[in-house]
């Protein structure tokens, strides 16, 4: 088998061209398109213009893949805020142009009925009560949601609807990140 060599260098045309396929198939972050492209533009000047004709047809708005996306993650995995901030920021997107699409998102949102969906879901046919019952299961489901982008304090809340060991967690609510 052949090994891939460097991807050929395209100008003009031929990236804008690039540039739909790839668009084509998913959506980018202004960021990540950039950095795509980039690798293979042949002039700076070429990606330049290609940047900026993807921008002036509106498909290059970090504001609207960032709504799509956080709305995406929200409905499609049920993640909590956090997690989507994160991964819109891993995807190059700016810090002020994520949270003000998080917050639009997640506004009015329950996060305690979230968080009880995400236990529902991830541990259908245990009786978490049961479950949760070992120190190291409770520990790690409440490692899994915080992972998944829910608050310190809403993650124990609704966690002690299943352990008798509520009072021993009073003062835990206030820490959080």
């Amino acid at each position: 088998m052949a090994g891939r060599g460097k991807p050929k260098k395209l100008s003009g045309e031929d990236l804008w061209d690039y540039a739909l396929r790839l668009l084509g198939k998913r959506a980018y972050s202004a960021g990540e398109l950039k950095q795509k492209l980039a690798l293979r533009s042949e002039s700076p000047r070429d990606l330049a213009e290609v940047m900026s004709k993807l921008r002036q047809y509106g498909f290059a708005d970090d504001t609207k893949f960032s709504e799509a996306f956080a709305s995406s993650r929200l409905q499609r995995e049920g993640f909590g805020r956090f997690r989507v901030l994160r991964d819109l920021r891993s995807k190059r997107v700016a810090g002020t142009v994520a949270e003000a699409a998080v917050e639009k998102t997640f506004a009015g949102t329950d996060e305690s009925g979230l968080i009880q969906r995400f236990l529902d879901r991830k541990y259908r046919g245990k009786n978490l009560s049961e479950f949760l019952k070992e120190e190291k299961n409770l520990a790690a489901v409440y490692r899994r949601l915080r992972t998944a982008g829910f608050s310190g304090t809403n993650s124990l809340s609704v966690l002690k609807r299943y352990t008798r060991r509520a009072e021993e967690w009073n003062g835990l609510e206030d820490i959080e990140e």
